[in-house]
């Protein structure tokens, strides 16, 4: 493995086949664990504590997805809790599992986190021109921060509800 493979702990992502895409869920199974926020902010280390807390109860589990199928969505309940949604392979005894319905459309953007309230309005009115309300936006981040760096990218798909 050369030095370059080792500061990436994230695959490889690829934009194309999640841009501009309608995907209809029928109980997707997750893990949902929240996280105190301020203003929209998680709290420092609050992020990383929810998502290794909810791996955790999956690997105890044996209920990771395969890698490829890997999908970690972040939302918000206000602007004081957020939420990270992890795929998992089947339920997860002790977790909260959460089963997801319904069609959502994506877009791909690349950028700062920051940018979100930006991307939800884009997203808003890409919904609008196909006559469509949305319910609940959810983000995936593909790469870590470090990874976003080294690859040159910080890649967010925007997950809206329809």
């Amino acid at each position: 493995m050369t030095t370059e493979n080792t500061a990436r702990c994230c695959p490889p992502f690829e934009p194309a086949p999640w841009h501009e895409k309608e995907l209809a869920w029928k109980d997707m199974l997750f893990v949902r664990a929240t996280m105190p926020q301020f203003l929209h902010t998680p709290l420092p280390g609050s992020f990383q504590k929810a998502v290794a807390r909810a791996w955790r109860q999956i690997e105890a589990a044996g209920a990771k997805t395969p890698e490829k199928d890997f999908l970690m969505l972040a939302a918000e309940t206000s602007p004081w809790q957020g939420e990270v949604f992890i795929n998992a392979a089947k339920p997860v005894p002790g977790a909260e599992n959460v089963r997801l319905s319904g069609t959502f459309y994506t877009m791909v953007f690349d950028g700062p986190y920051n940018a979100v309230p930006r991307w939800i309005k884009e997203m808003q009115a890409s919904a609008a021109l196909k006559q469509k309300t949305v319910r609940k936006y959810y983000f995936y981040y593909p790469f870590c921060p470090k990874c976003a760096q080294a690859y040159g990218h910080n890649y967010t798909v925007g997950f809206a509800q329809v």
